[in-house]
């Protein structure tokens, strides 16, 4: 135990100048890279764009609304085993509010991605006519600068209260932080059911799903625990947080990277099973949509894809405790999501199967980058884990039973 104290009694857990400016220039290159290719896509070929960047935008802000969600769930649990690895998912959390800015390009190439933005095919619809009070274009962008602001809000009092906690080592920012994360959940959850009602379902209008809000959440949580995994990986790899974030943490990063791709199962098992169960055209289709042309294999092989595989991977204990496994399978989990996404998107717009274009890349670059640049910048001012926190000691030392 000594050894272990006098390990970590000399760092200061802030990021070297260097090692900032090295990471900074990187996502800066990638956004630089994936605008300018992005902006040739735009006027070379403006719907395939616009579809792909959907894709892209709805990857990078379902992360970060579960970020929003698990940090208030720390609070509110009085986790202690999270501590050191907090300020990370408050950094991820922190790109939520650039989606304000992201989702532009959704917001411009509406037309392109929405049928209820066409007249004729809201007069054609009787179902569509009764929505065209909810589906209307200025509607649309209102509600999604509301979502925004709302989940701004509690972000910036949320980053603002653990920050100052690094200085006043105080229990009053835990408190203060807890009242905002008790509503701030339904928020998360409520608020980013609707935003995905808005965003995805809607490229189906006739189509509705009560639990759709619930599974492209569930799909951004595995995202974003694949993130924080793989960000704490590369952090022990450069040498950094080595003592901070032990074995014992990557073990509990396993478990949930294992209980989500559970969750996830569940919630896409029991759309699926309540569609099929109640047989009713404007539930139904969506799948059929999706077992179309070549579509039908990617849908035959999720569920290997985005259960089997990594469920049966991290089932023994030994798995959750390999750090290279974790790794590899959080890297796999944050691929499967995209493709997940894109599965949801693109049967809409390109009916006979996937089309892969290098649009898909470069619209995914640009999302990413941005996000990236702002999750980095984080690291210039603040520490890289809440040193302030009372239970920051027993965080360092946590075991699992």
């Amino acid at each position: 135990m000594s050894d272990h104290n006098v390990s970590h009694s000399t760092e200061t857990y802030q990021m070297e100048g260097a090692r900032y400016a090295a990471g900074r220039n990187a996502f800066a290159f990638l956004a630089l890279l994936g605008i300018v290719a992005s902006l040739a896509g735009y006027f070379t070929n403006p719907a395939r764009f616009f579809h792909s960047y959907l894709v892209a935008f709805g990857y990078t802000t379902a992360i970060g609304i579960a970020a929003l969600f698990f940090v208030m769930v720390q609070y509110l649990t009085g986790s202690a085993w999270s501590v050191t690895m907090r300020r990370i998912m408050e950094n991820v959390m922190s790109t939520l509010p650039v989606g304000a800015i992201l989702v532009i390009p959704v917001l411009i190439g509406a037309t392109y991605i929405y049928p209820w933005t066409d007249p004729n095919v809201v007069q054609s619809s009787e179902a569509l006519r009764a929505k065209a009070g909810y589906l209307s274009e200025g509607f649309f962008r209102i509600r999604t600068y509301v979502y925004f602001a709302l989940w701004s809000i509690w972000i910036f009092a949320i980053y603002r209260q653990s920050t100052k906690q690094d200085r006043e080592k105080s229990v009053q920012q835990m408190y203060v932080i807890s009242r905002w994360s008790a509503p701030g959940l339904f928020l998360a959850v409520v608020v980013g059911s609707i935003a995905s009602f808005d965003w995805f379902m809607s490229i189906e209008p006739t189509w509705y799903s009560t639990i759709f809000g619930l599974y492209y959440l569930a799909g951004g949580s595995l995202a974003f625990i694949s993130v924080v995994t793989l960000t704490c990986l590369a952090f022990r790899r450069a040498g950094m947080l080595t003592h901070a974030i032990t074995n014992e943490h990557y073990h509990d990063l396993g478990k949930w990277l294992f209980a989500l791709t559970a969750f996830y199962t569940y919630i896409g098992f029991s759309q699926y099973l309540l569609t099929w169960y109640a047989n009713l055209p404007e539930e139904t289709i969506f799948y059929r949509h999706r077992i179309q042309g070549s579509w039908l294999y990617l849908s035959l092989a999720l569920p290997f894809l985005r259960f089997l595989l990594p469920f049966f991977t991290l089932l023994c204990r030994p798995a959750k405790r390999s750090i290279k496994l974790i790794g590899v399978l959080a890297g796999y989990s944050l691929v499967m999501e995209y493709v997940d996404l894109y599965w949801v998107v693109m049967p809409v717009h390109y009916k006979d199967g996937p089309q892969l274009h290098w649009l898909d890349l470069a619209t995914l670059a640009t999302t990413v980058g941005v996000a990236g640049l702002v999750f980095w910048s984080r690291f210039k001012k603040h520490k890289m884990v809440p040193v302030g926190d009372l239970r920051f000691e027993q965080s360092l030392h946590f075991e699992n039973a």
